[in-house]
């Protein structure tokens, strides 16, 4: 009994408060409420995102934060102060200082008065790759030179060790940037068991285990369904997943019991092979998982014991992500229904291209979607094999200005009444300015994070 006891002490449950910038917040507060946290993690950060808030930072020093963090806040705060969990959470995008100060205010107006915040800093390392154009971009196989010009914001993936120090302050809450997603997990479990860089199959542990979570619901059920062949009980009911992982690195995923949703070998098999490019090396900044001989064990409907083969030394590079202003996307949408309704979309199609030229509009590229047969796979013989009854087009251009732009959408909505016949729900989408991403990659030396405490 009392072994038990004492392994029960010394389990850390981490539960995951989000998934991505805009994911719901119910299910996580069924986790505070209901699951015995010690901590909650929200991972809300995508390639885009900072790129995005960098943006909004030069234009408004109060913002650059991810636009939910208050709701989040005021949602979470007060159940981690009655419970005593802790928050880690990479919504501090390109102003995590001014996150934690945001959240320390809202703490403290919900009667919080000792809050402590911390933010890390460093992960902006935009000054330093314009110094060095000759770097090569990982995907388009170019030098940074070539979008120098147009470049908008540059991240490091930084790893556990930053969450890992910015706890070991004493901070309830934690806002990072640009922290790979499952170094957040990982990172807590650092702090909280005191393991070393040098131990690497618990640093393999940590990982899978952030892997695992830091989709949220995807794990329980949301990416996993498909009606009739992968069904998923109760999936407007959807949990967070949580974890349970133990200082000598046993790993469970869990869900609340007798929650909605699914949770078992196949839903965890999907979303371990989520993002991978290489099953044998996942490289992170903090280890290089293999994901052979990964096994799940289903304990019970709400519960999967996970087993973890290996890991090797961490690399001596950071990878950053660049993001850089690519030109401009129009659009516009119309539908069609009825007896010829594809020939009559069609031909629409060929009068918005040959209007758009002769108008002026430039293009370097004109797409052509029949959304419900070819919008996603193309011509696909057998989407195209049947004629719908109704179809609905939709045309985008991406152009180097925003004229030509907003062009291509007005010539889509204007064929309700400029022919062929039918349209309906003609829609102007209007010019969206494009922020493209790539990756490069960084000696480790390049980039000195900081820890910067806010509050008692």
């Amino acid at each position: 009994m009392k072994r038990s006891m004492d392994r029960q002490k010394n389990r850390l449950r981490i539960g995951v408060g989000a998934g991505m910038a805009d994911d719901r917040i119910g299910p996580a507060l069924k986790l505070l409420e209901q699951c015995d946290l010690d901590y909650l993690v929200c991972e809300c950060l995508a390639e885009r995102t900072i790129a995005r808030e960098t943006l909004t930072l030069r234009n408004d020093p109060s913002k650059g934060f991810n636009p939910m963090l208050g709701e989040r806040m005021r949602a979470f705060l007060p159940l981690c102060q009655e419970k005593g969990v802790r928050l880690v959470s990479n919504m501090g995008a390109a102003n995590p200082v001014g996150a934690a100060k945001a959240a320390r205010e809202i703490g403290n107006s919900l009667g919080w008065k000792d809050l402590k915040c911390a933010a890390v800093v460093g992960d902006d390392v935009l000054e330093r790759v314009r110094m060095h154009p000759e770097l090569q971009l990982m995907d388009r196989q170019l030098p940074l030179e070539d979008i120098l010009p147009r470049i908008a914001s540059a991240n490091a993936y930084l790893g556990a060790d930053v969450v890992r120090d910015a706890l070991a302050t004493g901070a309830h809450v934690v806002m990072t940037g640009r922290v790979a997603d499952p170094s957040l997990f990982l990172g807590v479990a650092l702090h909280h068991h005191g393991w070393s860089y040098d131990d690497l199959p618990k640093l393999a542990s940590g990982i899978i285990m952030g892997h695992l979570l830091e989709c949220s619901a995807q794990i329980t059920g949301g990416y996993f369904a498909d009606p009739g062949k992968k069904d998923v009980p109760r999936l407007a009911e959807l949990p967070y997943p949580f974890a349970d992982i133990y200082p000598d690195g046993e790993l469970f995923i869990g869900k609340p019991d007798g929650s909605g949703g699914r949770l078992d070998r196949m839903t965890c098999s999907e979303q371990a092979l989520y993002e991978i490019h290489d099953p044998s090396a996942y490289i992170t900044p903090d280890c290089v998982l293999s994901l052979n001989g990964l096994q799940f064990e289903e304990v019970n409907p709400d519960r999967v014991a996970v087993r973890v083969s290996s890991a090797t030394q961490r690399t001596d590079s950071y990878k950053v992500v660049v993001g850089y202003f690519d030109g401009w996307i129009g659009s516009g949408e119309v539908a069609y229904a009825g007896p010829n309704a594809v020939a009559r979309a069609q031909l629409a199609a060929d009068i918005v291209k040959e209007r758009f030229r002769l108008d002026g509009g430039q293009a370097s590229e004109i797409q052509v979607d029949l959304i419900g047969m070819n919008s996603l796979h193309g011509s696909h013989a057998r989407a195209m094999s049947s004629e719908p009854y109704e179809v609905r087009l939709r045309v985008a251009a991406r152009c180097p200005d925003k004229k030509s732009a907003n062009l291509i959408g007005d010539h889509v909505r204007q064929l309700n009444m400029q022919g062929p016949y039918g349209a309906g729900g003609p829609l102007n989408h209007g010019a969206k300015e494009i922020i493209a991403v790539d990756g490069l990659l960084i000696p480790r030396d390049w980039v000195k994070p900081q820890i910067i405490t806010v509050g008692a």
